[in-house]
């Protein structure tokens, strides 16, 4: 059905455009024939440029989380944690242009939406009608892979994967020796990432919970609350676990101390920058620009990341006493992260309440974590973990039933809980599952072995020098900052007790 609407208006869209070539009508008579083939392909050479667009978008995100994470990051690892986010476009991109796409999107079919024939290279292994593990057609984007619309497709879901790759770079910042990310970035491009978007967006067996098991559309995540963001998260905190916390972070008695971030403005202008680049993600997921869903998508997105920063700045302020722009950017960036997935479904109210709710948990998070020695330098588990989890869960309690229809094999429109459909939280709620269990698992069990290989952590004497000249030979200031002190702050009260390290 959605496509079927998709080529409707590419058709509608297409006729008044004919209407404007007098000329060509009178040097060729054009049967009815003729011209719905080439309203079709206008339509769909609309759609690949607008998931091109997209894409370009999307990679413009990776310039927003480089300067959010090196910003709140100290000094004397600035040049580290700003070549982590630089290097795993490259990494993370060689390895699903080699395998990732392959596994995730070798059995999917985009041609309706871009043309030409059949896009699916390959069947999924598993369980046949319903879904599978993984697929196999594509390796190296070779072979039936070198069309127009599969190379276009693949554009846009690199930019993706990528986002998934640098959320662990936020949460491990500071420690994190360089020879293992590099490992983690082509193991994320290649199988990680893959594997879950493959069981939700590949025709995998989440998707088909609708069809095998009754359960609404199965799992629906229009742009990645959970494909990207969750996946990003589970994987930040299986680092941050086996990584373990910076020096100093603690004390011995257990209280945290504010190892404070070196530059507040370079994190607000990445965080508007991933705003800006937040458009593409979530309104290029529609795969059409003649679908004008698209609309709804980017105003909820708005909505949300609007609602969700000023809900942070008042909650921060109402319970620290100070209105924390840290805080506050993260705020946005959950808002964000919980509209994701639900964003085409749902109406400009529940987009508020959403972005309401993911920020004061944003913050909520952040503070627990904290509290049980799990140290985030950025709050990456809480914004894109935490958050990206509520918005799986949002789909199944927010959806509407306006959009979606035959969406993964299933008539009729996406509703969730409120509109009397308890069978779509059900499978948001097996998605949520996955993540936090098998997903993390194997975070976890990567994070453990790839340290057999090399080191997962920094010498303690580089990561007090700082990573910078340790690692790099360079710093990112001349001349390098040095360590200022300061008295230690006493935490506002509930709250840890802080003592401020600043480099």
């Amino acid at each position: 059905m959605r496509r079927k609407l998709t080529m409707l208006l590419s058709t509608s869209l297409g006729m008044v455009l004919l209407g404007a070539l007098p000329a060509f009508a009178q040097e060729e008579a054009v049967t009815p024939e003729a011209a719905m083939e080439a309203v079709t392909s206008l339509g769909q050479s609309m759609n690949l440029l607008w998931v091109v667009i997209g894409a370009l978008l999307v990679i413009f995100m990776q310039a927003g989380f480089a300067l959010v994470e090196t910003g709140l990051c100290r000094a004397k690892h600035a040049a580290h944690v700003v070549l982590t986010n630089f290097a795993i476009f490259g990494l993370g991109f060689i390895g699903f242009f080699c395998v990732g796409y392959a596994l995730m999107f070798g059995a999917v079919d985009v041609s309706s939406y871009f043309g030409g024939e059949s896009t699916a290279l390959s069947g999924l292994w598993g369980f046949g009608e319903n879904g599978g593990i993984i697929s196999h057609g594509g390796f190296f984007m070779s072979g039936g892979a070198y069309t127009p619309a599969i190379l276009g497709f693949f554009l846009y879901q690199v930019a993706f994967m990528d986002t998934v790759a640098t959320i662990p770079t936020g949460s491990m910042a500071e420690r994190w020796n360089f020879k293992n990310f590099v490992i983690w970035g082509f193991f994320c491009g290649a199988i990680y990432y893959p594997l879950y978007g493959c069981w939700v967006w590949g025709g995998g067996w989440l998707a088909k919970l609708g069809v095998s098991a009754g359960l609404g559309h199965g799992v629906v995540d229009f742009a990645g609350s959970g494909v990207v963001h969750a996946m990003g998260g589970v994987a930040a905190l299986a680092g941050a676990l086996v990584i373990g916390p910076r020096l100093g972070k603690f004390a011995k008695d257990g209280s945290a101390r504010l190892l404070a971030p070196h530059n507040i403005p370079m994190a607000v202008l990445g965080c508007f920058i991933l705003l800006f680049g937040w458009f593409g993600f979530n309104a290029a997921s529609t795969f059409a620009a003649t679908d004008i869903q698209f609309a709804v998508v980017a105003a909820n997105t708005g909505i949300a990341a609007a609602f969700g920063a000023t809900a942070a700045l008042f909650w921060v302020w109402m319970r620290s006493g100070k209105p924390d722009p840290t805080m506050a950017l993260n705020g946005m960036l959950a808002g964000l992260v919980g509209i994701t997935a639900p964003c085409a479904f749902v109406a400009p109210w529940a987009a508020a309440l959403i972005g309401l709710i993911c920020g004061v948990i944003v913050i909520e998070a952040c503070w627990f974590f904290e509290r049980r020695k799990i140290d985030d330098p950025v709050g990456a588990i809480s914004v894109h973990g935490v958050c990206g989890m509520l918005g799986v869960l949002f789909v199944g309690i927010f959806a509407d039933g306006r959009y979606g229809a035959g969406w993964n094999g299933v008539e009729g429109g996406v509703k969730g809980l409120l509109y009397g459909d308890v069978g779509q939280l059900g499978a948001q709620a097996v998605a949520v599952l996955t993540l936090s269990t098998v997903m993390l698992g194997i975070a976890w069990a990567f994070f453990k072995l790839s340290n057999l290989i090399t080191p997962i952590r920094s010498r303690p004497e580089d990561e007090i020098a700082g990573l910078d000249i340790a690692e790099l030979g360079i710093s990112a200031y001349d001349p390098p900052l040095g360590p200022v002190d300061e008295p230690a702050l006493t935490g506002a009260s509930g709250l840890p007790a802080r003592e401020h390290v600043l480099d």
